[in-house]
C-alpha cells in the first residue's frame, strides 16, 4: 500500500510544475532569440555591416523593469544574477562572444566582477595590463573588454587609448557591477566593459568624455564650462602626455577624462558649444562611451 500523500508532498509537487514551467519558458525564450539573431543577421547583411549581438543599454533596461516589479523575500541581487546568466547565453546564441579581463595574479577581484556580470560559461581570459584587454577587442579576439574604473593616480591610464575619430572603435558600455557586488575577492573598486558596440541612452546613464587641451585651462574653469553648457561633471580624471595632444597646439597640453551625469551623444550640439566656451584655448572633446547607472540593491 503506498503512503498516504502528506502536505509537503503536494508543495513538492507544485515546485516541480514551477520549474517545468520555467524550463519550458527558458526554452521559449530561446527560441525567439534564434528569430531575433536572424532578423539581426538579414539586416547587417542588407545594410552591408556586421550584426550587431551586444546589447547592454537594453540589458540595464530589462533588469531594471524587473527590480521595478519584484517583490517578496526573494534576493533582488539574485534575480538579477540569474538574468545576466541567461542574457549573456542567449548573446551567445547568436553569435561570438567572449571576453578580456584584466586580472594580473594581485588583482583577481576583476575577473570575479566579470564573471559574475557576463556569467560562468562564457569564454574568459585573464590579462596582466588594462591595454593588452583593450588590444584583444580591437584585433576581434575578444568581444568585450573588462579594465579597472579610472583611477586619478593612474599614471599611464588605459583610457587613453580610447580617444579616436574612428566611428568603430571601441568604446565603454557598461559599468561593473550593475546589480550589486558579490563575493568577489580584492579590492572593491568598480569595472568598465569596453566594446565596439554603439553607446545607447537607457533613461538613466552617465557619459565619459575625453577633453583634450592644448593650453593653460584650469580644471575650475573646465567645469564651470561644462556646467554651463548641461554637461554636468560627476567626477575627473586628468593625464598630463609627455609631450603635445596630437593635433593640438599651445602650452600645457592635457587630457581629462570627464564623468557626466547625463547620455551624451557624439553628435550632440552641447559638445560644440563647450569648445567655443574656452575661446582661443584649443580644444577637442570625444564622446569614448558611457554606461547605464547600475541598480541600487541593498
Amino acid at each position: 500500500m503506498a503512503p498516504a500523500r502528506t502536505p509537503l508532498d503536494d508543495l513538492r509537487r507544485e515546485i516541480d510544475q514551477i520549474d517545468d514551467a520555467i524550463h519550458d519558458l527558458l526554452m521559449r525564450r530561446a527560441a525567439v532569440v534564434e528569430r531575433i539573431g536572424a532578423a539581426k543577421g538579414n539586416g547587417a547583411a542588407e545594410a552591408g555591416a556586421a550584426p550587431i549581438f551586444l546589447r547592454p543599454a537594453r540589458e540595464a533596461t530589462i533588469l531594471r523593469r524587473l527590480m521595478a516589479r519584484h517583490a517578496g523575500t526573494f534576493p533582488a541581487q539574485v534575480v538579477v544574477r540569474i538574468w545576466r546568466e541567461m542574457i549573456t547565453a542567449f548573446t551567445r546564441m547568436q553569435g561570438p562572444f567572449a571576453v578580456a579581463v584584466y586580472a594580473p595574479e594581485e588583482r583577481r577581484g576583476f575577473w570575479d566582477v566579470a564573471r559574475d556580470h557576463f556569467g560562468g560559461f562564457v569564454p574568459m581570459t585573464a590579462v596582466n595590463t588594462p591595454a593588452a584587454a583593450l588590444r584583444a577587442v580591437s584585433e576581434g579576439t575578444a568581444t568585450v573588454a573588462v579594465v579597472p574604473y579610472p583611477a586619478e593616480d593612474d599614471a599611464d591610464p588605459w583610457w587613453r587609448f580610447l580617444v579616436s575619430a574612428d566611428a568603430g572603435r571601441p568604446q565603454v558600455v557598461a559599468r561593473l557591477p550593475f546589480g550589486g557586488r558579490g563575493n568577489a575577492r580584492g579590492e572593491n573598486r568598480d569595472a568598465l566593459a569596453i566594446a565596439a558596440v554603439p553607446h545607447e541612452p537607457t533613461g538613466d546613464d552617465r557619459t565619459l568624455l575625453s577633453i583634450e587641451i592644448g593650453g593653460d585651462l584650469s580644471r575650475g574653469r573646465l567645469k564651470d564650462s561644462l556646467e554651463a553648457c548641461g554637461l554636468p561633471p560627476v567626477s575627473f580624471c586628468t593625464w598630463h602626455p609627455a609631450g603635445h595632444a596630437i593635433g593640438m597646439s599651445g602650452g600645457g597640453p592635457s587630457v581629462h577624462l570627464v564623468e557626466v551625469a547625463d547620455f551624451v551623444a557624439h553628435a550632440d550640439p552641447r559638445l560644440a558649444r563647450l569648445t567655443e566656451r574656452t575661446g582661443d584655448i584649443p580644444v577637442r572633446v570625444t564622446v569614448v562611451g558611457g554606461y547605464a547607472v547600475p541598480l541600487a540593491l541593498g
